[in-house]
């Protein structure tokens, strides 16, 4: 099995997985013609079917999702196969939209992207609003934490949720093409879905093409079916490459439709997206640089909130984005071998949130942002043992719009902001494969047009917002400590983290109660919009994410083993006021057992959530849930003699087989329950 350009090592590990790339990639030199990534195989250090990736010289994890774990996970969204792992979990506005939590930090503080840029939607906006990318799009997701995340922005406090596929081809498949099908049914909301894609090539050229469909009607709770949570989703992309040895230069085209409900609500959101991205690398060797790559990225993004009388608001998001990375040669100092990188990021984004049923509009006239950033990664090898890791990024983001000033008349203008985030890290690998890491960061970031200039209904989350034009920047420091074992019968990895902010930007609910307009505005529950104001107090949070996994013993053809995870997360406010963060999730822990072999893949397990009572005023308490989920998948050839035929996975998977109430604290619908019992058969066949 090929490894990714920023693996150092694979060792076999379930449950939770993690990854972590060097802050800058060796390249590739293969030939056009590369060896097949989808082989079985049962060479040391390589994983088993079934079980999950980790390289273990990490300085932070990076959580990795495999594609037959996204296809055993029902859900139309990328968080629904992330939000029980360590340190994670999602906003489950509603079936169709989800978005990642970590650690605590949501919206702005939570990065999502494909294949390095990033998603040009509306989604941190609200929680309402679906991400335009299908977890089928992704060969596999990746979660970044730490230092890493400066290549990509200062606003990624909380991490980088990657989206990674072959849409832009790197290589020219072994045999000429590679084709894969997958799709999968649903018992809890009689859901069907599926997905193709292709990659075809000769020479120095490759052409990709993938399309999917999904749907989903209302999904079934413990006390009956929730209205209004049906999902139909569908979307295509296609894509080529000039592919040479030294490297490689493609563009691709991605439409993504959806059309979901709003669970609790006479609403549904009808979305379109239409985005062409672009993505080279250049392997020079040379003239004191290893490598040459760029980013580039353009999107066409609207959706429409429709109530029963008609179309109540209409979102617009244009936007585009570029990155350019130099990566130096390898240069040997006094105290080691030096490696790194620098980088430039441009970034322009135009936004409208209009009412067309007369109430005030969320952001109309539109908000405009531009943005410019430099940035640097460095990496020390002192010893075969130490490592030492710097970034540093500089930023200038300019926010036009117009909003409400403290007295709420309209404020026009625009605001400049210049953040500026380091980073540092020693890595030191200790006796018996124990690798020992500590991080810190100072990060800042800028707030965004709809935290400054937000005045208006927003009908999907029935609240009435108000932006704060002179908030100032989010400024968070934060230490991390880490263990991680990768290889042996024991494997785990143990994080302890505290974050300080100063001036930590957060959604008040205000106790009162609107219409459509803010004259409405009153202590009068009977009035349909509860408002929410944009404000700014510092806050710490601090917490730990747990995994480790033990292979017990050898039986049958294969190994059993028992899996177990822990985490959470403690946020308040650090002022005289106090109280704590809204929306944290609760203390979870959870354990399971495992078997594995060349071709079968079984695991049962549960993971409880405690009742989480340290909530923020006007914000109810949610009582703790467990979850009982199993999973058994077969993998082989449909002609084992055959040098070249397909690869065939099916599988069965079950959900919450307890039936639990379960309700998200981290949810602003924390009143509805989420799914209930589910039985997900699926099935992937690959032919390279």
């Amino acid at each position: 099995m090929a490894m990714s350009a920023t693996a150092q090592a694979q060792v076999q590990l379930q449950g939770i997985t993690v990854e972590t790339p060097s802050p800058v990639a060796k390249p590739r030199r293969a030939p056009p013609q590369a060896p097949s990534q989808t082989q079985a195989t049962t060479e040391p250090g390589q994983p088993l079917p079934g079980t999950d990736l980790v390289v273990e010289d990490a300085f932070v994890p990076v959580t990795v999702v495999p594609d037959r774990e996204i296809l055993a996970t029902p859900g139309a969204n990328l968080a629904d196969s992330l939000q029980y792992k360590p340190g994670i979990a999602g906003s489950t506005f509603t079936a169709g939209s989800n978005r990642p939590v970590i650690r605590g930090l949501d919206s702005y503080r939570v990065r999502i992207q494909e294949n390095g840029i990033g998603a040009h939607d509306v989604s941190a906006l609200s929680e309402d609003h679906a991400i335009p990318i299908d977890p089928f799009a992704a060969g596999r997701i990746e979660v970044v934490r730490g230092p890493a995340t400066l290549r990509y922005g200062s606003g990624a406090i909380g991490g980088v949720v990657s989206a990674i596929n072959d849409r832009i081809p790197e290589i020219v498949p072994p045999r000429g093409f590679s084709v894969e099908t997958r799709g999968g049914m649903g018992s809890v909301d009689r859901s069907a879905d599926g997905a193709f894609k292709m990659t075809a090539g000769a020479g120095n050229f490759a052409v990709h093409a993938d399309a999917f469909r999904r749907h989903a009607g209302d999904y079934d709770t413990p006390a009956g079916r929730l209205a209004n949570t049906f999902v139909d989703n569908e979307g295509f992309s296609v894509g080529s490459s000039f592919i040479g040895r030294d490297g490689f230069i493609g563009v691709s085209f991605t439409r993504f439709d959806a059309l979901y409900g709003i669970a609790g609500e006479d609403s549904r959101i009808d979305m379109t997206q239409d985005k062409v991205q672009s993505r080279g690398e250049w392997r020079v060797g040379g003239m004191g640089i290893e490598a040459i790559r760029y980013w580039l990225g353009t999107s066409d993004y609207q959706h429409t909130e429709v109530t029963p009388t008609g179309i109540g608001s209409l979102f617009l998001n244009k936007e585009t984005e570029g990155r350019v990375e130099i990566q130096h040669l390898p240069v040997t100092t006094a105290f080691g071998q030096l490696r790194g990188a620098v980088g430039t990021q441009l970034s322009t984004r135009r936004t409208t949130a209009s009412n067309l049923e007369g109430g005030d509009s969320l952001l109309e006239p539109a908000t405009h942002t531009d943005s410019a950033a430099a940035f640097v990664f460095e990496e020390l090898q002192v010893t075969k043992r130490l490592r030492l890791q710097a970034a540093a990024r500089i930023e200038q983001t300019k926010v036009e719009g117009i909003g409400l000033d403290a007295a709420f008349n309209d404020f026009a203008g625009a605001r400049t902001f210049k953040p500026l985030s380091a980073s540092a890290g020693v890595l030191y690998e200790l006796p018996l494969g124990v690798v020992a890491r500590l991080t810190g960061q100072h990060v800042e970031r800028a707030p965004t047009d709809s935290e400054l200039f937000s005045k208006g209904v927003h009908e999907a989350t029935a609240t009435f917002e108000i932006g704060n034009p002179f908030l100032g920047k989010e400024k968070a420091q934060s230490l991390e400590v880490g263990l991680k074992k990768a290889t042996g019968p024991l494997r785990f990895d143990a994080s302890a983290y505290y974050t300080r902010f100063n001036g930590f930007i957060f959604k008040q609910f205000t106790g009162l109660n609107c219409e459509d307009t803010l004259a409405t505005c009153a202590v009068d529950p009977t009035l349909e919009l509860r408002q929410v104001l944009f404000q700014q107090r510092d806050a710490i949070f601090y917490g730990v994410d747990l995994a480790a996994q033990l292979d017990v013993a050898r039986i049958w053809r294969g190994t059993w083993g028992i899996d177990g995870q822990y985490d959470f997360v403690h946020a308040t406010f650090d002022d005289a006021a106090g109280g704590h963060v809204p929306r944290i999730p609760p203390h979870r822990a959870g354990a399971g057992i495992y078997y594995r072999d060349l071709n079968w893949y079984a695991r049962a397990g549960f993971l409880h959530a405690f009742d989480q009572k340290e909530v923020a005023q006007f914000e109810d308490a949610t009582k703790g849930y467990t979850l009982v989920n199993a999973d058994l998948a077969y993998t082989f050839k449909l002609d084992p003699q055959a040098s070249v035929a397909p690869e065939m996975t099916i599988g069965l998977r079950g959900e919450n087989l307890l039936d639990d109430d379960v309700r998200n604290q981290v949810s602003f619908r924390s009143d509805l329950l989420q799914p209930g019992r589910n039985v997900r058969l699926y099935g992937i066949v690959k032919l390279n």
